[in-house]
C-alpha cells in the first residue's frame, strides 16, 4: 500500500501530463504549413512513445493491484474506477492515436500523397488525444480520492 499509491500517483501524473500535449500542441498543429507538420508531428510523436503507454499501464497495473489489496472499500472501489478510466484511455490510444501516428511515420514530408489533404489527421488526432487525456487526467482524480481515504 505504502508503494502501491505513490507508484499510482506517479504513473497516473505521467499520464495525464499527455493532456499538455493537446494543449500546448494542437494550436502549433492546426496553424503548421502541412510540409511542416508532418516532420513535427513525427518528432513529437517519438520522444512521446514509449513514455505514455509505459505510464498508463503502470498505473494500471498498480491500480489493479489496489482493487485487490486495499484494505478499505472506498479505496478498492476507487483503484478500479481508475483502471478502467486507464483502460479505457489505452483503448483510444491503441485505436485512434496509434494508427495515424504510425501512417504518419511513414511519409516523406517532402512527398506527401496527393489526397493528404483530404486525409489530414489533425483534427482526429488533437480530439482522440483529448479524449485519452480527459480519461487519464479523470484516473488521476479517481487515485487521488483513494489515496486521500487512506489519509
Amino acid at each position: 500500500m505504502r508503494i502501491l499509491m505513490p507508484l499510482a500517483l506517479l504513473a497516473g501524473g505521467l499520464a495525464a501530463g499527455g493532456l499538455a500535449v493537446s494543449v500546448l500542441a494542437a494550436p502549433l498543429f492546426t496553424t503548421l504549413p502541412t510540409g511542416m507538420y508532418v516532420p513535427v508531428h513525427q518528432g513529437l510523436v517519438t520522444r512521446f512513445d514509449p513514455f505514455m503507454p509505459i505510464s498508463l499501464l503502470s498505473c494500471l497495473l498498480c491500480d489493479l493491484a489496489l482493487v485487490v489489496t486495499a484494505p478499505l472499500t472506498a479505496v478498492r472501489v476507487l483503484a478500479a474506477l481508475g483502471g478502467l478510466l486507464l483502460a479505457a484511455a489505452m483503448t483510444v490510444s491503441l485505436s485512434k492515436n496509434v494508427p495515424i501516428n504510425r501512417w504518419l511515420s511513414t511519409l516523406d514530408p517532402q512527398a506527401l500523397p496527393a489526397d493528404f489533404a483530404s486525409r489530414d489527421p489533425r483534427e482526429r488526432w488533437i480530439r482522440w488525444n483529448r479524449v485519452r487525456g480527459a480519461l487519464a487526467l479523470a484516473a488521476l482524480l479517481a487515485n487521488v480520492g483513494a489515496a486521500g481515504v487512506l489519509i
